[in-house]
């Protein structure tokens, strides 16, 4: 219900309630004091008729004369209760009256006490109000009818109710008046109250009036104002909390008590695998043991820090914290590269061991057959040639891994400039021609003349093209190993070596640039290689922020395309 309705019904009850109060007051207080009066008066008349009730006054006249004179009805009553004279009967009248001394206000004023009694009067049947006294001829009665009284207070209601009806009407009107006056900013500030609590900070009350109201319109605009300026710090905070999580490269995801995913970073969505919307259950992140048993520790109030678990084939460390209000917030750091990174390093010493082992096993024999024997001087001279053979194979291996080693430590970074690729081509064909004719391999130059120059590092290109004709020499047995270029269609530059070799098996091609992978390991080192010679031509490519491609056939043949672009871009750094 409305102020206005509320107030109006209020002042209607109120005044209401006043009128009936006073009407019930007139009925009885005034009813109860003019009957009161009445007796009093006719006390008096009828102490007047007493007086003039004597022993040689003829009662029924007297009773007629005091009656015009009082203009009541005034009895004369005998002390046996016979009426000497009434001021309403003739003498045939009174000798009907029956007789009067069992009436109670007669036997009231015979005792010595004013008879008071109210009654209908048997002549009209009209209530009768009747004062009787005694006297020393018997008793005096005055009776008056009853009609003036209740006339005189019913004129006295009707005052009231009048005035009541009045008064109602004209506190409706103020009532109205006030509560138009009160609501209509109540109801401004109830809006702007309600703009505030549906997110709207920029609501303010225009209402300036002294009082209450005034005061409470200041309050709420410092209300809005506050609220703004809190609502703001919090999207600033909310802000940066997103832009922190965000940047972390652990994946961090927070669950509160009813077990639904209510924030998360896109690295724990990557990590969980997980596109849906927050707030989500948590049913659907992965199901894995490690994780599940984390985040059920975290609910129970415990902290689990340190496991792992493998999370969509990707290896992760989990940590798990319970939250005071209920839930928990759990951390995934991606391990993938670190485990990979590690299992390398464990290749990379293997392979390099292994690597070393054999020239080393075989240098140690031949010297240790010198020392302690004494061969032929040719046998001398073979022993000798096999031990510096496998010297400078292990010297081979240890420049290839420095040069490796300074390209990824990024202690070397490409000096590009315009090389003349076909100049570069012809040194290369040059140191690798004995080797080729040895072979009865065939070396040529394909060079496109719109790609006769590279933008590349003169030194970094020319290593490039000597690792891939000496890789495509080694396993080539007959017909020919071609260095070519071509244009691409973004102006860079495309430089392969074709060779017709023994090829290489699908399965084999996609690990060829990785260190110390051989697809034929017994051959690969009896003929010199040192596994290394791709995997240098793949980050020398990157330096220069190129790519390199394998395409090969099994006794067909292979060729390792390096693409370089036009202009090395300007934050060159090395792989």
């Amino acid at each position: 219900m409305r102020l206005t309705n509320r107030v109006l019904l209020g002042a209607l009850f109120v005044v209401g309630v006043h009128v009936m109060v006073m009407a019930y007051l007139v009925d009885r207080q005034l009813g109860s004091r003019l009957h009161d009066e009445a007796v009093a008066g006719l006390a008096r008349e009828a102490q007047v008729v007493a007086a003039h009730w004597t022993s040689g006054t003829d009662p029924y006249a007297l009773a007629h004369e005091d009656g015009r004179a009082l203009g009541h009805r005034v009895t004369l009553i005998r002390p046996d209760g016979v009426v000497v004279g009434d001021a309403d009967f003739d003498h045939e009248g009174m000798a009907k009256l029956e007789n009067h001394s069992k009436r109670p206000e007669v036997v009231a004023a015979q005792s010595g006490a004013l008879g008071v009694a109210t009654r209908p009067s048997p002549s009209d049947g009209d209530d009768q109000l009747y004062v009787a006294i005694r006297t020393p001829l018997g008793t005096a009665r005055v009776s008056m009818p009853l009609i003036s009284l209740t006339n005189t207070i019913a004129d006295a209601q009707r005052a009231v109710t009048v005035a009541g009806i009045v008064a109602l009407a004209i506190a409706l009107l103020v009532a109205w008046s006030m509560s138009r006056t009160i609501t209509r900013p109540l109801v401004e500030l109830r809006n702007v109250a309600r703009a505030i609590a549906d997110g709207d900070l920029e609501r303010r009350a225009s209402l300036d009036a002294p009082g209450e109201l005034g005061e409470l319109a200041l309050s709420l605009r410092e209300l809005s104002v506050q609220l703004a300026a809190r609502d703001a710090a919090r999207r600033a905070d909310e802000a940066l909390l997103v832009q922190l999580t965000e940047s972390l490269n652990e994946g961090v995801f927070g669950v509160d008590a009813t077990r639904h995913v209510i924030r998360i970073n896109e690295t724990g969505r990557r990590l969980l695998g997980v596109r849906d919307a927050i707030p989500f259950s948590a049913d659907l992140i992965p199901r894995e043991r490690a994780l599940r048993d984390a985040l059920q520790a975290a609910f129970d109030g415990n902290t689990t820090e340190g496991s792992e678990a493998t999370l969509l084939g990707r290896t992760v460390n989990i940590t798990a914290r319970p939250l005071e209000s209920g839930g928990a917030v759990l951390a995934l750091l991606d391990l993938t590269r670190l485990r990979r990174l590690e299992s390398v390093r464990r290749d990379f010493v293997a392979n390099v061991s292994h690597e070393l082992r054999t020239p080393l096993t075989i240098i140690g024999g031949f010297a240790e057959t010198l020392v302690h024997d004494d061969p032929p001087i040719e046998r001398r001279q073979q022993f000798a040639e096999r031990i510096l053979g496998n010297t400078r194979r292990m010297q081979r291996i240890v420049d290839d891994l420095l040069d490796l080693s300074r390209i990824e430590s990024g202690s070397w970074t490409p000096a590009p400039v315009k090389v003349d690729l076909a100049a570069v081509a012809a040194d290369v064909i040059t140191a690798a021609r004995d080797a080729a004719g040895a072979k009865g391999v065939r070396l040529e130059a394909g060079i496109h003349p719109r790609a006769r120059e590279l933008w590349a590092d003169p030194t970094a290109i020319r290593q490039v093209l000597g690792n891939l004709v000496d890789n495509a020499v080694r396993h080539t047995t007959t017909g020919h190993v071609a260095i070519y270029s071509v244009v691409r269609d973004d102006g860079g530059v495309t430089v392969g070596v074709r060779d017709t070799g023994s090829g290489i098996a699908p399965e084999h091609l996609p690990r060829i640039f990785e260190r110390f992978y051989r697809v034929d390991p017994g051959r690969s080192r009896d003929e010199g290689g040192t596994g290394l010679g791709l995997s240098i031509v793949k980050h020398l490519v990157e330096a220069h922020g190129g790519t390199v491609r394998a395409e090969s056939a099994v006794g067909v043949g292979t060729t390792i395309a390096v693409h370089f672009p036009a202009e090395t871009p300007p934050d060159l750094r090395s792989i």
